[in-house]
């Protein structure tokens, strides 16, 4: 059975400021079907089940010695670098601003 998988960081979601849940590292398994939708109930399905499994490490190098113990073929997603720029809150009052402040 010819299996891939893609090892990644998940990056943080939309809906959260910190970064909770982003510092491990993911093996997924990419699915080798399409699905395709229930005849009975229109719900999406298929039949492999290795979509379910999501395995976590705590970090990249477990994830490959994981993948290459069990002959498993996989691509490595590396995490977008975060760019932090630093803001003030007292340059939104500084005297030369570039922009005008309002409300």
């Amino acid at each position: 059975m010819n299996t891939r998988a893609r090892i990644f960081q998940p990056p943080k979601t939309a809906m959260q400021s910190g970064r909770a849940g982003t510092l491990h590292w993911l093996l997924e398994f990419i699915p080798t079907k399409a699905m395709r939708p229930d005849p009975l109930m229109g719900w999406s399905g298929g039949a492999g089940t290795r979509k379910q499994v999501r395995l976590r490490f705590d970090t990249r190098a477990e994830a490959i010695a994981y993948a290459e113990r069990n002959a498993i073929a996989f691509d490595i997603e590396e995490p977008e670098q975060r760019v932090i720029k630093p803001k003030l809150y007292a340059d939104n009052f500084k005297f030369g601003r570039a922009q005008n402040w309002t409300h």
